[in-house]
């Protein structure tokens, strides 16, 4: 089952109130044969692509794992 996270942008009215209007969710996997987390993001809406994808950053050679 994956967990999802909707996606939301604020939008702030001439009153100076904040509403935020849903463009999106985000859903988060795991990959089957490694086990790594990743995050599918999906708009409701076409800005050139309608489907994103987040992963971890991966350590460098410099970084303390």
């Amino acid at each position: 089952m994956a967990t999802h996270y909707p996606i939301s942008v604020p939008i702030t009215g001439k009153d100076g109130t904040t509403r935020y209007r849903r463009v999106g969710v985000m859903f988060e996997n795991t990959q089957r044969e490694s086990g790594e987390i990743f995050f599918t993001i999906k708009l409701d809406f076409p800005v050139g692509a309608t489907e994103l994808l987040a992963f971890p950053p991966k350590p460098t050679d410099g970084d303390q794992v």
